[in-house]
């Protein structure tokens, strides 16, 4: 029962914050702006995730910060369906070139912050 608190705590309070980052740096694809709110998220989420699973590898967290801080907090700051429509709008707006600078951006840059996450631990 517990783990379900935690992620449900966590997730919470990631989702919030994604919220307020993604309000504060507005998307529209129509004045061809970029979707900084939602890779800013997705970055900083998986750089967190990083650090997290490795601390956990690591011992130096127990299984309930883990359950708190990777699947709560980072599955809410996280958002892979936001970021699928944002891709759609770019589609239908025509720019999909734009579009898939933007995939790719968000693909690398991600998974890099993984791995710097990781690396920052050990």
């Amino acid at each position: 029962m517990i783990q379900w608190l935690l992620v449900f705590v966590g997730g919470g309070v990631g989702s919030a914050l994604r919220f307020l980052l993604s309000k504060s740096l507005a998307f529209n694809p129509e004045n061809h702006f970029f979707p900084y709110g939602t890779l800013l998220a997705n970055v900083l989420s998986s750089f967190i995730l990083g650090i997290v699973i490795q601390k956990h590898i690591n011992a130096q967290i127990n299984e309930q910060m883990k359950w708190l801080l990777a699947i709560g907090f980072c599955g809410g700051f996280s958002t892979f369906s936001t970021f699928a429509y944002e891709f759609y709008q770019y589609i239908t707006k025509g720019q999909l070139v734009l579009g898939i600078v933007y995939v790719l951006i968000s693909i690398l840059l991600t998974l890099g912050a993984v791995f710097v996450g990781i690396r920052t631990v050990i």
